[in-house]
């Protein structure tokens, strides 16, 4: 069976190029192919490619096709050996030229989409790109939003887990890449609330009630993950492993750890229900994140 690729979107930026390389290092740890995808960009006033002047849509092609080669270069050299393709995206009249989502649907049998997060198009103002934002909301993969400045100063892995619901999903993702990087792995549960120990004399008893029901609610999530952990780490023995229940913000918590881990790994929920929130603390997250960040869909 076909090993499925790991695809890196690509758009002449020097970001973007960051994040080839970056991809291609994984694409050799996983023993898999390496796909790049360019996407012409198109003009916001401009709908769709067919109403471009000729001469236009050649020369937006033309940077594409660039861009594409010399991310072929970068891939390169940095793993030896590495099944290299490259291919220009052609926007369909359904997807009205756009490269966020010309690029987020080539992510489709795919192990990983891989994107800057600021591309040439970005503003300095802005932290994260149409295209990488786009892509870690509606990709169907999991997508890697990497930064340029991306140190990590220790061997570890960051996973954020909410509750049980997306543990499996997400721990998944996060232990293979532990296990592929020889890293240790540490999974965050965050508790946001102000803690009892905070109140002051004059808090209301509902208030100090509320507040300790939701520091035993965090406890026992805290030890049924742990459970949960015990069981992924049967399956990957190698990998240190230990549980981090902190309070504070989970986009917060999630931006911290980024700055000192190789990966953190987030969840994208699929809950109509609570989706909003958990798509504003993965929209926080990334936009704040000083390393990469892997956005796992949850079913």
């Amino acid at each position: 069976m076909a090993i499925m690729p790991v695809v890196v979107g690509v758009d002449g930026s020097e970001e973007s190029m960051l994040a080839v390389q970056w991809a291609a290092r994984e694409a050799a740890w996983h023993g898999a192919p390496l796909r790049i995808v360019s996407a012409a960009a198109v003009p916001p006033c401009t709908r769709l490619p067919g109403a471009l002047p000729p001469a236009v849509a050649d020369a937006l092609r033309a940077i594409s096709v660039r861009a594409l080669g010399e991310a072929a270069t970068r891939a390169a050299d940095v793993t030896n050996g590495l099944i290299i393709d490259t291919d220009l995206l052609t926007a369909s009249p359904a997807l009205a030229g756009t490269p966020p989502v010309a690029v987020s649907a080539s992510g489709a049998g795919a192990q990983m989409l891989v994107v800057g997060a600021r591309g040439a198009g970005g503003f300095a103002a802005m932290l994260l790109g149409s295209v990488s934002g786009y892509a870690a909301a509606h990709a169907p993969c999991p997508v890697v939003v990497t930064r340029m400045a991306t140190s990590a100063a220790s061997r570890e892995v960051a996973v954020g887990l909410r509750d049980l619901h997306d543990a499996d999903a997400i721990l998944g993702f996060a232990f293979e890449e532990a296990a592929l990087r020889g890293a240790s792995l540490v999974a965050v549960h965050s508790c946001y609330w102000l803690p009892a120990g905070l109140w002051g004399p004059g808090a209301s008893e509902a208030t100090r009630r509320a507040g300790i029901d939701a520091e035993q609610a965090c406890a026992e999530v805290g030890r049924d993950l742990a459970d949960v952990l015990a069981r992924w780490q049967d399956k990957y023995p190698a990998v240190p492993v230990r549980l981090d229940v902190v309070h504070g913000h989970p986009a917060r918590m999630a931006a911290s750890y980024s700055a000192h881990v190789e990966l953190v790994v987030i969840g994208r929920g699929g809950d109509p229900a609570t989706g909003p929130a958990i798509a504003a603390v993965q929209q926080a997250a990334l936009e704040h994140a000083r390393g990469p960040v892997a956005v796992v869909p949850v079913p």
